[in-house]
């Protein structure tokens, strides 16, 4: 799998491109906005768009997704519980000063156990709702790389003080979804660095 990264828009969002080495199909994870950034990056990778997965759909991970499904008209994947987010993302832009336009209606609901394929590779859906109702994470198939979103990050938590947002929900995900995943997990989140499972289940101070 290739795995490309960049950290877009005022929110420094982290938008993943993963790539399938054998077939070159590629989906994109959470792309938040600068969409032209995130064009240039495709370019360069040389890689063909076949989906593209949102963890939530708050605003600073959804700002580029109009753009990218009418370049590459690929597939729109994110949780059912989402949707009223998504509908209403225009209306949440604009009170924290963004101008975003109204996003298409997605075209798969992801769940609990779901997979993501893209090629011959695959990643595995795990609800971790709590900073959003319809939170995942994704989980390589080799039990490499956990796509967090806003769920983890090195060092903290998503917030959970958004419409939907629940503290008790979001550390009860961490605990029983995330960390069963093992110390050796690396973490990828929606902000910020990376990091592993077991840093954070030793020094998260949330934890």
């Amino acid at each position: 799998m290739l795995l490309h990264s960049i950290a877009v828009t005022m929110f420094m969002t982290n938008c993943f491109i993963l790539a399938d080495e054998e077939t070159n199909d590629a989906i994109i994870i959470d792309p938040g906005g600068e969409e032209e950034r995130i064009f240039q990056m495709i370019n360069n990778m040389g890689v063909n768009i076949v989906g593209i997965v949102n963890t939530h759909a708050h605003v600073d991970h959804i700002g580029a997704l109009s753009a990218i499904k009418d370049a590459y008209d690929a597939e729109i994947m994110l949780h059912q519980l989402e949707l009223p987010i998504l509908r209403n993302s225009s209306k949440m832009g604009r009170l924290f000063g963004v101008e975003i336009e109204q996003p298409p209606e997605p075209d798969r609901f992801l769940a609990e156990g779901d997979q993501v394929v893209f090629g011959k590779t695959k990643l595995r859906v795990v609800e971790t709702p709590g900073h959003s109702p319809g939170g995942i994470s994704l989980v390589t198939s080799d039990n490499t790389f956990c796509f967090a979103g806003d769920t983890l990050f090195a060092g903290s938590i998503g917030r959970t003080d958004l419409p939907g947002g629940d503290y008790r929900t979001l550390i009860d995900s961490i605990k029983t979804k995330l960390i069963p995943l093992g110390d050796e997990m690396k973490v990828l989140p929606g902000h910020g660095p990376a990091t592993s499972i077991g840093v954070e289940r030793k020094h998260n101070p949330f934890l």
